[in-house]
């Protein structure tokens, strides 16, 4: 959430950069510095009549301790009408409060100065590319017939238990999956990340801290007898450990990284770009989280970035790292890089993580802050990335690794898998 102060006094630049993320209502940043001098009037009211009913106190006992009982009782109507006044300026405000917030949590972060224009996934920046792209022979299977022909996942039997979007990992496909996890995790570790295990549900607060609420409640599944949300990421939990926190400036950096299975309900259209393991209602990811000092974010970002390229690199698959434009942008970050793999059978490049700096913007909500070397409170800057969400990258390692004799298992998974061909 933005800051009140930080729009107040940067207008024109707040407009800019809201043009940048192709925002749709401008005029919302006029409404909340109306409301918020509307509310600051009202703080002004409220307060002065504060203390003349503080000073008719004092006056109506110094009144009484020297018998002057008629003016102390005149001096009592007139307290009794600023309690009024007191009392109606109080509803004013925390309605002038609620509607002010109401405004505020509709405005997206601002994007950071380096981030493109653009409106659509096509005009996002490709920072960087590595790796040689595989030659397959024509014969080339797609994953979800090379799962079908190995008897790795069973897309139908997640239809019967379940539905659409939720596959059975089996035999080596599961032992693949497993060892995907723990292979990153143990990454993560050599990195600083310090592992934990969190809740699969969430409660509105939480999703509200991490800007997942409002913006994006019809894309959870929700638990309607508890009022609670299946977490669409790890980042909503860890980052939620923090939650009206004060840390200390010596605790920064905190590294945290997790394992969850995540669960989003966006169904995606028909057709070979959502086939198989493209897009899915439930999938497991590894998720990294920085909580950090605001002087040091966008070298954290990069550092971040660098991780997710070398488990990349670990595991032999070409990719390359985009920066999204303005429009491709999430609703919270300022700044965000994607990796994409290349799919050799689909021919196309596939999303594997995204690594976004959301600078002040989480921790506002969260109210996360920490203690500078000042003594002064300041909010933190959050930052989380994909390290990695496990479908696509299955999908690229199926394809990718198919030979005459079977599907290579990279090097660096064969410790986990126990095998290195799937044949």
């Amino acid at each position: 959430m933005l800051q009140v102060s930080y729009i107040r006094d940067n207008r024109e630049q707040v407009l800019e950069r809201l043009a940048v993320k192709n925002f749709k209502q401008p005029d919302l940043v006029d409404e909340v510095i109306q409301l918020d001098d509307k509310r600051r009037q009202t703080q002004t009211s409220f307060d002065n009549a504060s203390a003349e009913v503080n000073a008719a106190a004092k006056k109506i006992g110094e009144l009484m301790r020297t018998g002057k009982q008629v003016e102390a009782d005149t001096w009592k109507v007139i307290a009794a009408t600023r309690k009024d006044n007191i009392k109606e300026l109080g509803e004013q405000l925390t309605g002038i409060e609620d509607d002010l917030q109401q405004k505020l949590v509709l405005l997206p972060n601002l994007p950071h100065s380096s981030v493109p224009k653009g409106l659509a996934p096509e005009e996002n920046e490709v920072v960087l590319e590595n790796g040689a792209i595989p030659q397959l022979p024509a014969n080339a299977l797609p994953h979800w017939e090379l799962a079908a022909k190995y008897k790795l996942i069973d897309f139908e039997l997640g239809v019967k238990i379940t539905g659409a979007g939720f596959p059975v990992y089996t035999n080596k496909g599961a032992k693949l999956q497993r060892a995907l996890i723990n292979f990153f995790i143990d990454e993560a570790e050599k990195a600083g990340y310090k592992e934990v295990s969190v809740p699969l549900m969430v409660n509105e607060a939480s999703g509200f801290g991490t800007g997942q609420l409002p913006d994006k409640e019809g894309q959870m599944y929700f638990v309607t007898e508890d009022n609670l949300y299946l977490i669409p990421t790890a980042e909503v939990p860890i980052t939620n450990l923090y939650r009206d926190v004060i840390l200390k400036a010596d605790e920064l950096p905190i590294k945290n990284c997790g394992h969850t299975p995540c669960f989003r309900r966006e169904a995606g259209s028909y057709g070979a770009h959502v086939r198989g393991l493209n897009r899915l209602h439930q999938f497991d990811k590894v998720e990294i989280v920085q909580v950090v000092n605001p002087e040091t974010s966008y070298d954290v970002l990069e550092q971040m970035s660098l991780h997710v390229q070398s488990l990349l690199q670990k595991l032999g698959l070409p990719y390359r790292v985009l920066r999204l434009c303005g429009g491709d942008m999430g609703f919270t970050s300022a700044l965000t890089y994607d990796m994409e793999t290349w799919s050799a059978a689909q021919q196309r490049w596939l999303e594997v993580s995204s690594v976004s700096n959301f600078e002040t913007f989480q921790s506002n909500r969260l109210k996360l802050r920490f203690r500078n070397a000042e003594g002064k409170t300041q909010l933190a800057h959050t930052l989380n990335g994909s390290a990695l969400a496990l479908p696509r990258i299955v999908a690229t390692l199926l394809e990718n690794n198919q030979t005459e004799k079977g599907i290579k298992v990279p090097e660096v998974l064969v410790p986990y898998t126990k095998f290195e061909w799937i044949d």
